[in-house]
This record gives C-alpha cells, structure tokens and sequence, in this order.
C-alpha cells in the first residue's frame, strides 16, 4: 500500500477533538451556568432555570472543594454532568452500592443517575421440579 493512501487511512482513525453543539471543552468550561442553560437540552435547561435543590446545590459545592484525584461519593441522582465535572469519579448510589462513574464529555447534559442502573437483568435457568406439568418427566439429579 503507497504511503500517501496509508496516511489518509491514519488520519481517519484519529480521535476528533469534543464538541457539543459546535462548542469545545475549554469554551464550555468557561461559560457561566446561564450561557451553558442556552446550549443544554430542554430538560436541563428547565433544571437550572428553576434552580438546584438543597441536595444538588450541596453537591456542587462538595465537587468543588475535592481534589481532583478523590471519589466523591453520592446520592444524588438527579444531578446534571456539567463541564466542570469532567475528568471527575463519581461514585453515585443505586439503592445498593455505589457505582464509580469516570465523567466523560459526552456526559454533558445528563444527570448522575443514567450512568448508574439501579436494575439489573436476571437471567433465569430452566424450570425446576414442581414448576410446570413437563417437569415431572424430568430425571431427578
């Protein structure tokens, strides 16, 4: 394969740098909360329009003052990923556990909660003896 043709292949598989909605990282992080409402999806932008709650304020303030390299741990849920959270683990609580979420750009706009499911799949095995009617034919172990 020529050099020329092989560059171009290169090229490609490159990561792009993150935009959202035409904006980049650096640029989105400098906005002020107002500036970023105006860029947010409709239901983001309602939460901050009618403000955070005691919990999500207190959660804010709580990211702020940790180190960058710190979990923070929470159970607030319904807090949206803001630019200044990337780079960040949050650990955020199911019901259960916590779940350790790396904040990623892409997060941007969504809250907490969507990155860690509070259900899970279970999958079943076949019926037992005494389920149905065909497992009296089944041969005892």
């Amino acid at each position: 394969m020529p050099k020329a043709r092989r560059g171009k292949k290169v090229e490609a598989r490159r990561k792009r740098e993150f935009s959202f909605r035409g904006l980049a990282l650096p640029r989105l992080k400098e906005m002020s909360l107002e500036e970023l409402a105006q860029v947010l999806p409709a239901r983001a932008r309602r939460s901050i329009r009618r403000g955070f709650t005691a919990e999500t304020q207190k959660f804010l303030e709580r990211m702020r003052a940790t180190p960058v390299d710190k979990v923070v741990r929470t159970h607030t849920r319904d807090a949206l990923v803001l630019p200044e959270h990337v780079g960040r683990r949050v650990a955020v609580h199911t019901g259960k556990e916590y779940k350790e979420v790396e904040v990623r750009p892409e997060m941007i706009g969504h809250y907490f909660g969507e990155f860690a499911l509070t259900r899970r799949f279970e999958k079943h095995s076949g019926p037992g003896v005494g389920a149905t009617r065909s497992s009296k034919f089944m041969p005892l172990k």
